[in-house]
């Protein structure tokens, strides 16, 4: 039953732009805000350095103040920083990432070397140190074979194929993808992998969850290094292993792989 209330939240907010349940909280908040306006307005008329409060001026933020002070869990944030501190290990000479965010792990690796980074999406942002080639990530035929010596995707493979971002229908891109990273890793290189790992299916248009016997499975002729996971529940697991995974219903595999 959670899991049908759950899903029906997350539709209704891809069609309307809104999550339900945030806009029950923030409902349930105003109130709040209309007690905390009056004080305001009210402190305001015995300070003289005070700005004036009108109506016209209004801005009700209602979800912050039962809000924690910071989000240190989930796929992303443990994700970035985890696989930026194993790039960082092996001190690369060039990194090359496909489809990873650009406002998150690809801006830790900015701070101290150069990345290419590939999507079939275009950025319209100038970041220094950053070269940006938009292309399909899934054939990588602008690389070499045995080219690249440090190569990542994070959260993108997951997507490949499904048309959710533009790209073209193609069930079967997500594996020739894995397969192109292969190709284009040169001997003593490192991938640095990950995606939605659990009960293994698609949910289309937004993703496939993997088994991670599939993303070992495909990944065959490499060698696995390092792996964590992040679980269902948002937390960090450094010290998982891959069959630790194998029922979570959206957990988050960290795959470090050499050639």
């Amino acid at each position: 039953m959670n899991r049908l209330v759950k899903r029906a939240a997350q539709v209704f907010g891809a069609f309307s732009g809104w999550d339900p349940r945030l806009l029950l909280s923030s409902l349930k908040q105003i109130p709040a805000f209309v007690e905390s306006a009056v004080a305001y307005r009210n402190s305001a008329l015995g300070t003289p350095s005070a700005m004036p409060l009108s109506i016209s001026n209004l801005f009700p933020i209602l979800s912050d103040a039962t809000a924690h002070a910071g989000v240190a869990r989930g796929h992303y944030f443990f994700q970035d920083l985890w696989m930026a501190q194993r790039v960082y290990e092996n001190h690369p000479s060039s990194h090359v990432d496909v489809g990873s965010r650009v406002d998150g792990f690809i801006a830790h690796l900015l701070t101290t070397m150069k990345v290419t980074v590939v999507d079939v999406r275009p950025l319209v942002s100038e970041v220094p140190g950053l070269t940006f080639i938009q292309d399909d990530g899934s054939s990588l035929r602008q690389f070499e074979d045995g080219s690249l010596e440090s190569l990542s995707s994070l959260h993108a493979v997951e997507h490949f194929g499904l048309g959710r971002y533009g790209d073209p229908v193609d069930a079967g891109a997500h594996e020739r993808a894995m397969r192109s990273f292969v190709r284009v890793l040169r001997p003593g290189g490192h991938l640095y992998f990950s995606v939605p790992v659990g009960r293994e299916r698609v949910e289309f248009n937004a993703h496939r969850i993997f088994a991670p016997t599939t993303v070992l499975d495909v990944f065959s002729d490499l060698k696995l290094e390092r792996f964590a996971a992040v679980g269902d529940d948002g937390s960090m697991m450094p010290e998982a292993r891959p069959g630790d995974l194998t029922r979570a219903e959206y957990g988050c595999g960290l795959f470090v792989f050499s050639k």
